[in-house]
């Protein structure tokens, strides 16, 4: 494994902490200005879109993601990550948990420091059967 191919790895483990965590101003950090989110039935959002939701869901739930890297590709300057993720969202209060699984394929570009962020995000996430979305 590459340094580039382990740099990303420890993005992608940094965002899915920084997820658990509520972290908005880690997840920021780890993105590019010109970021783009692709979610099922919605526009696509960028940097504002994104921060404005996540605060607002935060505020309203608990959100807990597990995400199993399989495919981290890495081509120069640009590299994708291709994975598995399971997200349970509890209401903070009252309510039933929710959880949704589904892939996830992410772009990461190289910046001039060496740092590697995300550049493009898109999911197919849906509800688990059996709970509600």
């Amino acid at each position: 494994m590459g340094s580039d191919e382990r740099a990303i790895r420890e993005v992608h483990s940094a965002w899915i902490d920084a997820v658990n965590a509520g972290g908005l101003d880690r997840l920021l950090a780890l993105m590019t200005d010109d970021v783009v989110f692709l979610n099922p039935g919605r526009s696509a959002l960028g940097r504002d879109g994104f921060s404005a939701n996540f605060s607002a869901a935060h505020e309203q739930v608990r959100i807990r993601c597990i995400s199993e890297l399989e495919e981290v590709v890495v081509v120069g300057e640009v590299a994708y990550t291709r994975s598995r993720d399971s997200l349970s969202v509890s209401p903070l209060v009252g309510g039933e948990e929710s959880r949704l699984t589904g892939d996830r394929l992410t772009i990461y570009r190289k910046q001039p420091d060496g740092r590697w962020l995300l550049a493009r995000d898109a999911n197919v996430l849906s509800p688990v059967e059996g709970l509600r979305p």
